[in-house]
């Protein structure tokens, strides 16, 4: 959570001056409008105390566990009671989940207690449980959640799981690479010293070979620094929004990136609008969601358009990174009175694309390691075999 220091002005246009904990400026500003204030400026006096966000699956659990709890008719605070004490907790998360019960308790609304752990939950989570507390219905809101973020595990780790083994045939690479070059190209040493002029391939393989031998810590050392090099680099927000804009047009990879991140809007949107929040507080919560620098800095435009009178689906069409797919859907909704129907049923298309486009991606990768390994080892074979084949030859000649 972090506190602003305000100026506000009541509806008698007296000026207000004050300290309010709040997620952003526009949650401020929710608060202020609740007691008919309104903002003026406000700037971050202290910053809560930063706490490693909760992952997915985790997240998912304790949604449905609020759900199943509060539906059977048990209390929120026995509820949090009975998931802070379930032993197959990691200590982490069994702290907040204590700390959230101590605060409930003391009177503090359920989502305010959720603001006040810091990042650990995300701001998604906390404003749909603060529209469950306006209509009453946590035990629904809490099972969509469950649902929401049961979804968006199985996707991330569809992703990972995809790449899994172009990472082992990488490895594979790099570590038959080194061996031969370390130890088995040495052993030609002897035999190509006897040799008046060898072939550039050789000599070139001869010295990576050497060098690999005498100096491999060198080789380890460098991978290091290149690694950490490009992950200090990718925290400047510079180079980090050129990368993310850069991926979307990559050849098959930037298609699968957008129907990802265009899944991942649709689905946070869906869940926003359909749990009541306001069209312009659904998009400023959603758009942190995508994972993208590169389209989320688009979205400055697209709630001025959508502030000013425009239709959702002409705003969301000018973002760059988004399936067309996206846009004739929300056209639909917006035309039928369902849009929070469409941007679900989207969503549900874009995961299954997802699925099929990584289906797809694997397919290409795994021939093209192999390719990759074939032409390297082709190479060593060739540049081993050329001198050889070329001094039998010299003296079949001189016979």
């Amino acid at each position: 959570m972090t506190y602003f220091k305000y100026q506000a002005q009541d509806e008698n246009g007296k000026k207000i001056t004050g300290v309010l904990p709040a997620r952003d400026e526009q949650d401020l500003h929710e608060k202020l409008k609740a007691n008919n204030q309104f903002l003026i400026k406000a700037r971050v006096v202290k910053q809560a105390k930063h706490q490693k966000r909760i992952k997915s699956n985790a997240l998912s659990e304790f949604a449905r566990n609020i759900s199943e709890l509060i539906g059977s008719g048990i209390t929120l605070v026995k509820a949090l009671k009975i998931i802070s004490e379930d032993e197959s907790l990691k200590e982490k998360d069994r702290e907040v989940y204590a700390a959230v019960l101590k605060q409930v308790r003391s009177g503090t609304a359920f989502s305010d207690a959720l603001s006040e752990q810091g990042d650990f939950f995300p701001p998604l989570f906390i404003n749909m449980i603060k529209s469950s507390e306006s209509s009453g219905d946590l035990d629904r809101v809490a099972g969509q959640l469950a649902q929401h973020y049961d979804k968006e595990y199985r996707l991330n780790q569809k992703v990972k799981s995809s790449m899994t083994y172009p990472k082992i045939l990488c490895v594979l690479i790099v570590v038959v690479v080194a061996v031969i070059m370390g130890f088995v190209i040495p052993q030609f040493q002897d035999l190509f010293d006897q040799m008046e002029s060898l072939p550039v391939a050789t000599t070139v393989l001869l010295t990576v070979s050497s060098f690999v031998k005498s100096r491999w810590y060198v080789v380890i050392l460098a991978a290091v620094f290149i690694y950490l090099l490009v992950r200090v680099l990718f925290v400047v927000p510079k180079i980090h929004y050129f990368k993310d804009k850069a991926e979307l047009y990559l050849p098959v990879i930037g298609k699968l990136r957008r129907v990802i991140y265009t899944a991942r809007f649709a689905r946070t949107l869906a869940s926003l609008y359909s749990a009541g929040i306001s069209i312009m507080n659904c998009l400023q919560i959603a758009k942190t969601t995508i994972g993208n620098t590169y389209i989320e800095s688009q979205f400055d435009q697209v709630i001025a358009d959508v502030r000013n009178g425009s239709n959702l689906s002409e705003a969301i069409g000018k973002v760059d990174g988004f399936t067309r797919k996206l846009t004739s859907s929300i056209m639909v909704g917006e035309e039928t009175g369902s849009l929070d129907n469409m941007l679900t049923s989207i969503a549900n298309q874009m995961e299954f694309d997802s699925d099929m486009a990584l289906g797809k991606l694997v397919s290409y990768l795994e021939p093209a390691m192999i390719v990759v390994m074939a032409v390297v080892v082709g190479f060593i074979m060739i540049a081993v075999i050329q001198p050889i084949y070329g001094s039998y030859q010299t003296i079949m000649d001189s016979y």
